[in-house]
């Protein structure tokens, strides 16, 4: 681990934001918000690219474009079908028309507050988990509202964290077969999320970067 201060007069090809289970407090009640916004902000000037995940997601696209993110009723989490909305893009290449992706979150950004900016375009979604993919038209910053980087096992872990703790939580969807926690979970995302992150690296960094 190094600090920021530590590599602050580095440049760098790519760099990703990850989630954090913060996202039911306001971003700026979170502790380090000020000094994510001063990465962020670095980062237009000396990073290619930038993959922003999950709660990195909706921070980054509050940040960079003022987009709120909304409370959910309940605890988004499960394996859901998504449809590719710009097969053309590069990001998707080779990927499914429908294809799957868990998610695991208590908020969302709605599609319409991305679609009425138009620097930004949404390249999937689910009917059922909202949008999953967005990314700046420059390919400068991606936005990924799901977790692609999930293992077999991690929702798993999730949910029995929040049962033990009591938490009032769903079983995840389309997860266990047949919906019983007692069964080994299905591991149905794997090669989409191998490939995400792949045409990222190879199409928006390796290829892309002066």
């Amino acid at each position: 681990y190094r600090s920021f201060d530590q590599i602050k007069d580095n440049r760098y090809d790519g760099m990703i934001i990850t989630g954090a289970p913060v996202e039911l407090h306001e971003f700026e009640d979170v502790d380090y918000w000020d000094e994510l916004c001063r990465i962020m902000k670095w980062s237009t000037a000396n990073v290619h690219s930038t993959l922003h995940i999950c709660w990195g997601a909706q921070a980054g696209i509050f940040y960079h474009y003022g987009i709120q993110k909304h409370e959910l009723p309940k605890k988004l989490s499960g394996v859901f079908n998504h449809d590719v909305l710009k097969p053309s893009s590069p990001l998707v290449r080779g990927f499914d028309d429908r294809f799957r992706a868990p998610h695991s979150r208590y908020t969302n950004v709605r599609a319409e507050d991305i679609e009425a900016n138009p620097n930004l375009e949404i390249i999937a979604e689910s009917d059922e988990a909202g949008v999953y993919m967005a990314k700046s038209t420059d390919s400068r910053n991606f936005f990924v509202f799901g977790h692609p980087e999930y293992d077999k096992y991690t929702l798993d872990a999730e949910y029995k964290r929040d049962v033990k703790a009591g938490k009032p939580i769903n079983v995840p969807c389309n997860y266990y077969p047949a919906d019983d926690p007692a069964r080994d979970p299905l591991f149905r995302w794997r090669a989409h999320g191998y490939l995400l992150y792949t045409n990222w690296l190879n199409y928006y960094v390796f290829q892309d970067t002066p």
